[in-house]
């Protein structure tokens, strides 16, 4: 039987460690970014839309906002790409 290829494939690994569990935080659903700040992906399985697993732990810049999602500008191979992600699924990183 064909197996599923849906976004959520393969992210068993992707799990809270036990101190994370539970209630999410409002702090890191209301945390805000200024454009041209780094930030990395790193994906909290507690909420249903997440981004691409393949870009867990990627860091890049945020050049853009929409809603409350922000646009983030990383390097694919050779390529940039802009990804759309909701800021609980974001680090800043300096």
């Amino acid at each position: 039987m064909r197996g599923s290829c849906g976004v959520r494939r393969r992210t068993r690994g992707l799990r809270l460690k036990p101190k994370d569990k539970g209630k999410v935080k409002i702090r890191k659903q209301m945390q805000s970014f200024n454009v041209d700040e780094m930030a990395s992906i790193s994906i909290n399985p507690s909420y249903q839309s997440i981004p691409h697993p393949r870009y867990q732990g990627r860091t890049g810049r945020i050049v853009g906002k929409q809603g409350r999602a922000y646009f983030v500008e990383i390097k694919d191979g050779g390529q940039v790409k802009k990804i759309l992600v909701t800021p609980e699924h974001l680090i800043k990183s300096g």
